[in-house]
Order: structure tokens, then C-alpha cells, then sequence
């Protein structure tokens, strides 16, 4: 699978759900999750555990940088993650813990992020489809970045995975 993301800081929580309403998105709800990194030579590989909800593995590839970028992903269920990844546990990388408001419109989600320790972040995922192609899912995610924009801070270029390792690298130069 496929779809285009788009990662910022978030300036303004109450505005951006202000922006949501407005715009028509339908709040899902408030997702507390857990994602644990592992250390595997291409790609990316996350447990993802999410309160009241099975337990997800998500393998993927994407770019690091600033502007909207593709993403390639599969979700795997915990079966078909032992069968894919193996039954000896992975190295461990870093853990993200985050409280994530969800909010949808058309084939868009927005997540609207307090990741613990980093701060609070605003993510746009248009999933590619058969009906929305990537240059369809870019246009989507330019349209939500104009209507969010007093909403943005800093465009962020990597994952928060990528922000707390770096936080972590810091900390331990500092000692």
C-alpha cells in the first residue's frame, strides 16, 4: 500500500481542531499507542499497540525529508508479523508513546499528535488508491498543509522514532 504524509509541529491544538470541524473532517477519536522500533537492515519496522485494539505490525519505506513524501507500507496482524519477521525477538531501537486525535475526511487522515517527550505535531496521510492516484494524494495533502497553515510550525522530515534517537544520541554526549 501506499500514501502521501506530510509531518509538522503543531503550533495550536484548539485551532487546528477548529480547522478539522470546519473543514467537514469526522472525529474518530483519541488513540493512546505505543510504537516499538526494531533494528532491521532495509526499511522500517514498528510494533504498533494501540489501547482497546489488536496489535499491528507496520513495515515501511519512505524518504526523510521536509515537503510531502511517499510512503510504501504493509500491516501485518501479530500472526503474520511472527511468520514475516521471524520468532526470535528483534533488537529494539527506540519506543515512541503518543496520544494520537484522529480526525478523517475523504481518503485523508489527520493526526493531531502529543508525543511523549518530543511535543505536539500535526501529520497528514492521504491514502493512495485506484481512485486517488499519488499526484491526487500529493494535491490533497497541499490542500490540507493551505487550510492548516496558521496551525503549522516547523515541517518535520523523519519519523519521531528519528526525532527521539537523535534526542537520545544528544543526551548521551551530554553525560
Amino acid at each position: 500500500m501506499q500514501n502521501v504524509e506530510f509531518k509538522s509541529e503543531l503550533r495550536d491544538l484548539p485551532l487546528a481542531r477548529n480547522v478539522c470541524r470546519s473543514m467537514g473532517a469526522s472525529l474518530i477519536g483519541e488513540l493512546r499507542q505505543t510504537d516499538t522500533y526494531f533494528r532491521i537492515p532495509n526499511g522500517r519496522l514498528k510494533k504498533r499497540e494501540t489501547e482497546g485494539e489488536p496489535t499491528e505490525w507496520v513495515f515501511y519505506e519512505r524518504p526523510n525529508r521536509i515537503t510531502a513524501k511517499v510512503s510504501n507500507f504493509t500491516i501485518y496482524s501479530e500472526h503474520r508479523a511472527l511468520e514475516r519477521f521471524g520468532r526470535v525477538p528483534l533488537p529494539v531501537w527506540v519506543v515512541v508513546r503518543k496520544v494520537r486525535e484522529l480526525w478523517l475526511i475523504a481518503n485523508a487522515r489527520i493526526h493531531l499528535d502529543q508525543v511523549e517527550t518530543l511535543g505536539r505535531f500535526l501529520e497528514f496521510e492521504a491514502l493512495v488508491s485506484r481512485d486517488c492516484d499519488v499526484e491526487a494524494a500529493r494535491g490533497c495533502v497541499g490542500e490540507l498543509r493551505a487550510a492548516f497553515g496558521p496551525c503549522l510550525g516547523e515541517a518535520i522530515d523523519c519519523s519521531y522514532s528519528d526525532l527521539l534517537a537523535r534526542d537520545s544520541e544528544g543526551a548521551a554526549g551530554d553525560v
